[in-house]
């Protein structure tokens, strides 16, 4: 899971071998406690299931805007993970799951730790 503010370039993701509610209350969890004092974030969600179950935990800091269905064009995270795919993770294979782990934080720290980088690539006109 992954959230970047395209005015700051700040991100916060979480890397787990499968996405459910749970996962999520925890990427909330821990990306709340980096929200300094006094700010609030948006987060803009898709319909996934574990976006809109009973069981989530929306910290008080956090608040999530769902998208119309079938409009990922929207969501400027959307063009992150394309981004991730076409600079680092196509055509590519690993040898197992650690392989995999590897490249994916691997990848992370090359692109997401670049404020620049999220800024231009999660810039969207409406945001302004």
């Amino acid at each position: 899971m992954g959230a970047a503010c395209p005015a700051t370039g700040q991100t916060a993701g979480l890397l787990a071998p499968s996405i459910n509610t749970g996962v999520v209350n925890r990427f909330l969890s821990e990306m709340s406690k980096e929200i300094d004092e006094g700010v609030h974030v948006v987060l803009i969600w898709d319909g996934a299931g574990y976006h809109r179950s009973g069981q989530l935990k929306m910290p008080v800091n956090i608040t999530a805007i769902k998208l119309p269905p079938y409009s990922p064009e929207l969501n400027p995270i959307e063009n992150l993970w394309h981004y991730l795919r076409s600079h680092h993770w196509s055509n590519r294979s690993h040898a197992d799951y650690d392989a995999l782990r590897e490249a994916g934080c691997n990848a992370w720290h090359a692109t997401c730790l670049d404020a620049e980088t999220i800024k231009t690539v999660c810039r969207v006109d409406y945001l302004k």
